[in-house]
């Protein structure tokens, strides 16, 4: 039995408002803006790109492009692109009902063709994300000749979502679901993202702070999450770390530091989740 398009945009808004309840260093949420964004502008992104990203039947570069369309359309700027990539396919994965997401997943993307690059490459400079520049190898502002599994696959050593499609979502099942629920049953759901955050943030130097910065600042960034992971482990009340987290937060910002990688891996962790709930056991 598929699962109806409407509950996976449900999960879909949910897993988008879930992290930005949670004070991510350097990332939006509703403790505080940054970068020229607003916790509105996303929420107005998460409700407008839900029912592209979960259209019954659609391929998932159209999936893709839709979904940023719809977002320029309600808020006139790229605030999820990466989102938007991450959870496309796991959307189609999950539409199949089955109850092995992950399965479902890697078939989903093993049937990825030229079309899906094609679609997914207009939709990519649409957004122009920041640091986007040109590739020797399949570059999106030429016309797609590889599957968008492949396209990904090469630029996967500089981009981690582009990783995951090359490695069927191995940062989310393995790192970021396991930390998840490993902290759900004793935290509060906003505190149990940022722990999801900060494990991304710390395991590995954020791609999108790579592209804007270079990889010195990213490895700075990447040792400062580990310090606030290892406190927050520590710590029996996580709330108690919130105003260093916050001050943090208006360093990063201030010096223009955006780790959107890590968000962006964090939200598809939470959809992961939410889908499961609604999933056949």
């Amino acid at each position: 039995m598929t699962l109806p398009a409407a509950h996976i945009a449900d999960a879909f808004r949910a897993a988008c408002l879930d992290e930005l309840d949670a004070p991510k260093p350097g990332n939006v949420h509703v403790f505080a803006s940054g970068h020229r964004m607003t916790a509105a502008e996303f929420e107005q992104s998460a409700a407008a790109a839900a029912a592209p990203i979960a259209a019954d039947g659609a391929r998932v570069g159209t999936r893709i492009l839709n979904a940023v369309e719809a977002t320029f359309a309600a808020v006139g700027a790229n605030t999820n692109l990466g989102i938007i990539l991450l959870c496309a396919p796991l959307a189609v994965a999950a539409g199949t009902g089955s109850s092995d997401l992950r399965s479902a997943l890697e078939q989903t993307l093993a049937q990825l063709d030229v079309e899906d690059a094609r679609l997914a490459f207009r939709a990519i400079v649409r957004a122009a994300p920041a640091g986007l520049g040109r590739a020797e190898r399949h570059d999106v502002f030429e016309p797609a000749i590889v599957t968008l599994r492949e396209a990904m696959a090469a630029a996967a050593d500089r981009d981690r979502i582009a990783r995951q499609y090359a490695s069927g979502f191995r940062d989310i099942f393995e790192l970021g679901e396991p930390v998840l629920a490993g902290v759900s049953r004793t935290l509060h759901r906003g505190w149990a993202t940022v722990a999801v955050y900060l494990s991304f943030l710390s395991h590995f130097p954020d791609s999108h702070v790579v592209r804007k910065h270079g990889q010195q600042i990213a490895e700075n960034t990447r040792r400062a999450a580990c310090g606030f992971e290892r406190r927050m482990r520590e710590l029996d009340r996580p709330d108690e770390l919130q105003a260093d987290l916050l001050v943090w937060d208006s360093e990063l910002k201030g010096a223009g530091i955006n780790p959107g990688t890590s968000a962006d891996l964090t939200v598809a962790t939470l959809f992961v989740n939410r889908l499961r709930s609604i999933l056949p056991p």
